[in-house]
């Protein structure tokens, strides 16, 4: 077995956001020497990337991994990385993994990084920019197509990418993917003795060669191997390779005690080696343990840690990492790197995520199934709230605190586990709102994140933006004109701050019109000076007065003092940019004048300020002097 590479790139000092990597680790020697020729080869055209193809199940991941840690030393600024595709397929957008190699990088993405209309994601030119003076290592993992890749390549840079995927990626000139099939046969026998411990394995090689040759020396099915094993201390292996050679047919005749444990297995299908090896490894799980599994499909990205297993499966939390543990040990979750605060992660591996949605569907039912998605968004909102009143003291006290082991215990814990789940709390949001039969819970949780990610002085507008498009379509949906005219106006204020006053007006002019529609006076009033204020950025000040002029008029009607000063000097400067010197100056009187009533006397003072250096330019240009 290779020595572990975890070591070396800890002492080469670099910053390591990769998975933790398959252990024991063995062979590969052939396919690790062509990723390090690879990567010393000058690019061809655009960028340096390296491609690591293999189907599911062939080790490509671990093989990255492992890789990347052994040359981390070449690559001081960090090794990097970024999911490409979610379990069940859903390929991830370039502009969304830059982002979170941004964050990798220290790169605080700002807010001209907000998603837009633009052909290309603005991330991705500052993902370029960072990486083109930097020498850092990127693993871009199960990438779907080279759309995915291209805008990601920066030019002239000592940075690599490296992408794993099942298929040839095309449309990228010189690359010489490396491919994995399956390990040596000695290779796969030894993993299986590392694995399984004992002499089970050096006690029968008959039967270790047939078990290997059965999983067809792919790595993740000799694991899969190797936990039932471990599972069944008293099975042959001569045995358990029969019974994944078994076809189908034979398959389904199990005996009376295999069917009462686990009634819902179903044959292998024959020629998958991955399904085979999962299968008995399945039906060997307690009732409780199956379900954990199962419903682990359903948390956010497919990670899991005791706080969210807990509350899907309605178990106490020590219960449940228990159960999470037992998993692992078993290959069939995999361990992720831990959290901020020591808490264990785990990840439902995407290889076997499509069997086991095909078990939840079969077992599950669908109320059971809503009611844990449920337990899960409401844990998450209690999990937010707590945050909240940890990093805003002036909140007082909780006053629903979380049981002891899944409270956050300080003002510090807090803001790591928000920004440590963070991707998860914005991926959980999502698939509520995508769902769309938990719009309430969702939308308390919308709510909790908006008022807590500010407070950890870190919350991307990347991330604001999510939220408020989500809140945006459970209020559409619902039928609620108000709060999507809220909605629109929050967006519209973050394309405004990133400068975007083409897409901001969009946004507000539909707010304009819901809150009319919905007699919502102050909300179109608002959305009013909002487009004024647009069409005065945009150089467009006879737009500007007009949409100021309509904002003023609504003001009045409702008796807002304060706005409706405030918008007569907007007017007067909308009109000064029009040359109208005699409205401009009518307006800063009336601005004044209200100002007075309300006993604003700063504010009268600088209004009146300002009337006169209007006057004092009048007359500088030689103009005619105004009336008083």
């Amino acid at each position: 077995m290779a020595r572990d590479t975890a070591a070396v790139a800890e002492a080469a000092g670099v910053f390591d956001a990769l998975p933790g990597g398959a252990r024991p680790f063995g062979g590969r020697a052939a396919e690790l020497a062509a990723l390090t020729v690879a990567a010393g080869r000058p690019s061809v055209g655009r960028g340096r990337l390296l491609v690591l193809a293999g189907r599911p199940g062939s080790g490509r991941t671990a093989l990255a991994v492992r890789w990347a840690r052994s040359v981390a030393g070449d690559y001081p600024d960090g090794l990097l990385y970024a999911r490409m595709s979610a379990p069940d397929g859903t390929r991830v957008g370039s502009g969304r993994a830059a982002r979170m190699l941004l964050d990798q990088l220290g790169e605080q993405p700002g807010l001209a990084l907000l998603p837009g209309a633009a052909e290309e994601d603005p991330a991705c030119e500052a993902l370029r920019d960072a990486l083109g003076s930097r020498r850092a290592l990127v693993l871009l993992d199960d990438v779907r197509d080279t759309g995915q890749v291209w805008p990601l390549l920066a030019e002239k840079t000592g940075s690599v990418l490296l992408a794993t995927t099942s298929g040839p990626l095309t449309g990228i000139d010189g690359i010489d993917p490396v491919i994995l099939g399956g390990l040596e046969h000695r290779v796969s026998v030894d993993l299986l003795s590392e694995l399984v411990g004992g002499t089970r394995i050096s006690c029968d090689p008959v039967g270790a060669a047939e078990l290997a040759e059965a999983c067809a020396n792919r790595p993740a099915a000799l694991r899969l191997a190797a936990g039932w094993l471990r599972s069944e201390p008293r099975l042959p292996v001569t045995e358990a390779a029969e019974r994944l050679r078994r076809p189908p047919e034979q398959s389904r005749e199990r005996s009376r005690e295999e069917a009462a444990e686990q009634a819902d297995t179903v044959p292998v299908v024959e020629g998958d080696p991955l399904r085979g090896a999962f299968e008995p490894a399945y039906r060997r799980l307690p009732a409780a343990r199956a379900r954990l599994l199962r419903l682990c499909t359903l948390a956010p990205g497919q990670q899991v840690d005791l706080r969210t297993a807990s509350a899907l499966v309605g178990c106490p939390a020590p219960e449940a990492g228990a159960g999470l543990a037992a998993l692992a040990e078993l290959e069939l979750l995999e361990r992720e790197p831990s959290a901020a605060d020591g808490t264990e992660r785990y990840r439902v591996p995407g290889r076997l995520y499509g069997r086991l949605l095909e078990l939840r569907t079969e077992v599950d039912r669908p109320s059971e199934l809503e009611l844990a998605r449920a337990r899960l968004l409401e844990r998450l909102v209690r999990l937010v709230d707590s945050a909240r009143l940890l990093l805003d003291p002036a909140a007082g006290p909780n006053p629903d605190p979380l049981p002891g082991p899944l409270r956050l215990r300080s003002a510090a814990h807090a803001g790591q586990w928000l920004l440590g789940e963070r991707e998860q709390l914005l991926a959980a949001v999502a698939d509520a709102v995508g769902q769309g039969d938990l719009d309430g819970t969702a939308g308390r949780l919308v709510a909790a994140l908006l008022r807590a990610l500010p407070l950890t002085g870190e919350a991307a507008p990347a991330d604001l933006h999510a939220l408020h498009e989500s809140v945006l379509k459970v209020a559409e949906r619902q039928g609620s004109p108000r709060r999507a005219a809220a909605a629109l106006l929050n967006l519209g204020d973050l394309q405004a701050d990133a400068d975007r006053w083409e897409q901001a007006a969009e946004r507000y002019r539909r707010a304009v019109e819901l809150s009319r529609g919905a007699g919502d006076e102050a909300g179109c009033a608002r959305a009013l000076e909002a487009v004024g204020h647009c069409h005065r950025a945009l150089g467009d000040p006879l737009r500007a007065a007009d949409a100021y002029g309509r904002a003023l008029a609504l003001r009045q009607a409702v008796g807002d003092q304060v706005t409706e000063a405030r918008l007569l000097v907007r007017l007067a400067e909308a009109h000064i940019a029009l040359r109208r010197f005699e409205e401009a100056l009518r307006e800063y009187r009336s601005a004044a004048a209200v100002l007075r009533r309300l006993g604003e006397a700063e504010g009268e003072r600088q209004v009146a300020a300002l009337a006169a250096r209007l006057r004092e330019h009048l007359g500088q240009e030689g103009l005619r002097p105004l009336s008083e």
